[in-house]
């Protein structure tokens, strides 16, 4: 028999998402610090060839815990999940800040990744167990900042810890953060167990989930960098995942607790919702991880100053996801927030298309904020429409899914957008540079530009490598439009169910759903 979690209200609230905050932004900071803290920590440990490895093993264990972690919180509770991807995340951390070589590094950093996949998906989760679904908006949007927040924040880190007290400080800040969290999850967070008997854990479908994942995730790695998109390595994967697909559907059919259970399947709500949210992902990842590379080479700006620009994104998504989450308590209404949501992102990709060295860093700016706004409104608004749709003890293995597809779309957002940019670069300054009259200095070749490089080269052919890294980024993310257009048309379809004041449970009569202002018959009160 389940039992109500205590109410959580007022100051003890106030520390519970305070700490959901902090746990979301680990797991968010960890995608993003390494990307200007890499080239030294691999330098150091003398394993630039196996730099690829250290962003795919926390990838990869993100995304296959992030559904194991939401039917585990299911089972056996969101409070001891957390405690666990916690325990996990804070054991890589010392791991790899101890490290002395690449394996070290590389394992520390899967291991973190196995409790990264909880860290991104029991906030969320259990929010959904002390908030109800009508005053849940608010809250979804202040736990939005840590990805906004992380966006810029994580970069500066990086370089900073880098260029000053050293990069093991990337692991090392993440053990007072955790502490913290661990905290007030221990004195403020008041939930029982969802269920007293023993959980039944469903491991052909993890293994199968597992399987699936890992190609998947190489394929989006490697394809088009390591291996060419045709090759025996990229297709046999490619195959592999479909077969390990096959099966996980065939085995969830017949699992007492499935990991994915196919039901949900057949909620609109929740196919619309997932499938919106995988192409918006892909979108927004494709423009976060190569637009500072972009305007370091083609503006000149150093690594924080790029980082930097990424401000006024981040100020877009805090700003309307909180906002779009108040909007949702007040009012109730909900349907035309994913519509705009795409329409935003898809006016702030043609914005970037434009760019072009003499664009201003207003102008930048501008697009940028466009583009976060529109992020900012959707992302959180998705997870609240899919935890909407079914009970309160599915609500982990929905968010879960949900967040599963999510993170495989943005994967596939930075392999496709990298593979394009890439091998347009690579195919535009092989054909310039010879037609310029010049080509570049001896013993420098394409894949070694740096933007401090590109700046001493002789005028003529930095203009040349700046209208290159122009032309081969600016125009994929038009090519990237018709995914959001794709995204826009699907969301159309999101059904606006009222939102309920309490949160239901087995054994109690559902609360009478409160429908949004102005097409029911009395305001939501507070719980």
């Amino acid at each position: 028999m389940e039992r109500e979690p205590e109410a959580v209200a007022g100051r003890g609230l106030a520390f519970v998402v305070v700490a959901l905050f902090i746990t979301m932004l680990l797991a968010a900071l960890n995608q993003t610090v390494f990307s200007t803290a890499l080239p030294t920590i691999v330098g150091d440990l003398s394993g630039v060839d196996q730099m690829l490895w250290v962003t795919t093993a926390y990838i990869l264990a993100v995304t296959i815990m992030m559904p194991i972690y939401g039917k585990l919180g299911d089972l056996a509770g969101h409070k001891r999940a957390l405690y666990g991807a916690l325990g996990l995340f804070l054991a890589g951390s010392v791991i790899g800040g101890l490290a002395h070589n690449m394996p070290v590094l590389v394992a520390a950093r899967a291991l973190q990744g196995l409790g990264g996949g909880g860290l991104m998906i029991l906030p969320q989760a259990i929010i959904a167990d002390i908030v109800p679904p009508r005053r849940r908006g608010t809250y979804m949007g202040i736990i939005a900042g840590a990805w906004a927040f992380s966006s810029v924040l994580g970069p500066i880190l990086g370089g900073w810890f880098s260029d000053t007290i050293g990069w093991r400080w990337a692991f090392w800040f993440n053990l007072p953060l955790g502490l913290v969290a661990i905290s007030a999850a221990v004195f403020f967070l008041k939930i029982h167990p969802q269920r007293r008997d023993r959980p039944v854990l469903d491991i052909p479908g993890m293994m199968a989930l597992v399987v699936a994942t890992t190609a998947l995730v190489f394929v989006t790695s490697w394809g088009g960098r390591e291996y060419a998109w045709g090759s025996p390595v990229v297709l046999g994967l490619v195959a592999l995942a479909a077969a390990a697909g096959t099966a996980l559907v065939m085995v969830e059919r017949r699992a007492a607790e499935p990991i994915i259970p196919l039901h949900l399947f057949r909620d609109r709500n929740f196919n619309v919702a997932t499938a919106g949210g995988l192409l918006s992902s892909l979108a927004f990842m494709g423009v976060i991880v190569y637009l500072p590379s972009y305007l370091q080479m083609v503006t000149g700006m150093s690594a924080t100053s790029s980082g930097l620009l990424l401000v006024p994104m981040s100020v877009g998504v805090q700003g309307a996801a909180l906002g779009s989450g108040m909007a949702v308590s007040r009012t109730g209404r909900y349907r035309w927030m994913p519509p705009a949501s795409a329409f935003l992102m898809a006016v702030g990709l043609y914005l970037l298309s434009t760019l072009d060295p003499s664009t201003s860093v207003w102008a930048t700016s501008l697009y940028l904020l466009v583009f976060g706004i529109g992020a900012g409104i959707g992302f959180q608004m998705l997870v609240l429409i899919v935890q909407s749709s079914f009970p309160i003890t599915e609500v982990g293995t929905a968010t879960g899914a949900h967040q599963f597809f999510r993170q495989i779309g943005a994967s596939l957002g930075s392999a496709v957008v990298g593979t394009l940019f890439t091998s347009r670069l690579m195919t535009f300054l092989a054909e310039r540079l010879p037609s310029s009259g010049t080509g570049l200095p001896e013993g420098l070749d394409a894949k070694s530009l740096t933007p401090a490089l590109v700046a001493q080269l002789p005028e003529d052919v930095r203009a040349v490598v700046v209208s290159s890294y122009d032309d081969a980024l600016t125009p994929v993310y038009l090519y990237v439009l018709p995914v959001m257009i794709v995204a826009l048309v699907l969301l159309l379809f999101i059904k606006e169910r009222p939102l309920a004041t309490t949160n239901v449970r087995p054994g109690e009569e559902p609360a009478a759903a409160v429908a949004p202002e102005g097409k029911g018959t009395r305001k939501v009160e507070d719980v």
